[in-house]
């Protein structure tokens, strides 16, 4: 086996991949090598499926990273590529197992009070305050994204049933709209829109110009509103989104319900809200429990 791993640093050498990535490569081919000595595997039939999950759990055993795991594991299956083409193996062990799942961090989220202290920024009456007013109590009041508020048309609201309609590639979805974001809403459409508007413009939410509100102009938005706030955390639209699904989890709403308001195809996208709610359980008890 010695011999295959002299060979395939070579290999690795000549094969045209950036340097770094080949010391990976072979790093982790002498980490697999060892632990193929360590358990007295001298012959290359004897290494199987079994064997390289062996391998994996005693990566997991020593706490390494999920991600330090799946790199060993993609390290792995190429070198066991390298041993077909030496003819050692007839076919690849390493091929039918799958990377560990990597755990996404949890999104930031936004308590109850903060919302409320950055949707009261937009406070005036002027044009551009009432439409940046009916924007955020919408983003946050249905949990839309970004994307999917400056593509309303003024056609897929209904003020008089209060819901909105979204649309995302060939998918509609009908959402719910709260009482004050119908409001801000309403005033918006009722009294400021037709001001700025340009003439044949389908667009809900339109610029000063008249024209479709774009993403990068509602960032600035969101950002400038933020600031004034004076709130630490990185506030972006899609933490108002986070926030809403969060919020409407700690107050009984299911994930069935949230999963479809939230257009995710599957439920296991919306289950990270569940992390949230658990986490903010725990620092409840510890903080009435400090020496629990």
């Amino acid at each position: 086996m010695l011999k295959l791993l002299d060979k395939y640093q070579t290999y690795l050498n000549e094969s045209g991949v950036l340097p770094n990535t080949a010391n990976a490569y072979f790093s982790d081919a002498i980490r697999f090598t060892k632990f193929l000595q360590e358990n007295d595997i001298k012959r290359y039939e004897e290494v199987n499926t079994n064997t390289i999950e062996q391998f994996l759990n005693c990566l997991k055993s020593e706490s390494k990273a999920v991600s330090t795991i799946a790199r060993n594991l993609a390290s792995v299956k190429r070198y066991m590529e390298f041993w077909i083409l030496q003819g050692a193996l007839n076919e690849n062990p390493a091929e039918s197992i799958s990377p560990p799942k990597q755990q996404k961090d949890l999104p930031e989220i936004l308590t109850f009070d903060e919302v409320t202290l950055l949707l009261e920024q937009p406070s005036g009456a002027d044009l551009k305050s009432v439409r940046d007013k009916a924007m955020l109590e919408l983003l946050y009041a249905t949990g839309i994204r970004v994307s999917e508020l400056i593509s309303l048309n003024l056609t897929d609201i209904n003020l008089r049933i209060g819901y909105i309609r979204c649309k995302k590639h060939e998918e509609e979805r009908i959402i719910p709209v709260g009482k004050v974001a119908l409001q801000a809403l309403e005033n918006y459409v009722k009294v400021i829109r037709s001001s700025i508007v340009r003439p044949e413009e389908t667009a809900l939410f339109v610029n000063m110009n008249g024209g479709r509100m774009t993403r990068q102009g509602f960032w600035k938005i969101i950002r400038f509103y933020a600031k004034q706030t004076n709130i630490t955390k990185n506030i972006t639209p899609h933490t108002l989104r986070h926030s809403f699904a969060a919020h409407l989890l700690e107050n009984g709403a299911d994930l069935s319900s949230i999963q479809s308001m939230l257009g995710h195809t599957d439920i296991s996208t919306t289950q990270v809200y569940t992390r949230l709610a658990q986490n903010k359980l725990r620092d409840v008890y510890e903080k009435a429990h400090p020496r629990a």
